[in-house]
């Protein structure tokens, strides 16, 4: 339960800053904070949906679904349903940006290194109570 609440906060946590950032700035620093925060709610999600994962596995499979975001955009069906929803367009973006899929992992990597962290100082003894 621990972990999926870590993971619900930080997803709040990383949405909270990345609208301030949008509100606040703009520019470079709103494109790449945006791209850096994006990849940290995904990891969050795939935490709390997949928590018995590893960090470092939650972590790839976060990056590999954020660059298929990214990567779907040359088809151009996200800037088609973009343009008809809010949602879709904050969930999928627009257009293809290869900076994007090198910023990724910067939102990630943070994460599973603290989640590593975390993990580390869990008491590993049998018939520990699963924290889950």
């Amino acid at each position: 339960m621990l972990i999926r609440s870590l993971a619900v906060l930080t997803a709040v946590v990383a949405l909270v800053v990345a609208l301030s950032i949008r509100f606040l700035a703009d520019g470079a620093i709103e494109q790449v904070s945006g791209t850096v925060l994006y990849a940290s709610m995904v990891y969050a999600a795939v935490v709390f949906l997949l928590p018995r994962q590893p960090p470092w596995t939650s972590g790839a499979i976060a990056v590999a679904f954020c660059w298929a975001v990214e990567f779907s955009q040359l088809t151009g069906a996200p800037a088609y349903l973009s343009e008809r929803s809010l949602v879709a367009r904050l969930a999928l973006g627009v257009q293809f940006d290869l900076i994007d899929v090198f910023w990724y992992p910067a939102g990630v990597v943070p994460l599973v290194l603290l989640h590593t962290l975390l993990a580390s100082k869990r008491p590993s003894a049998r018939g520990a109570v699963n924290d889950y």
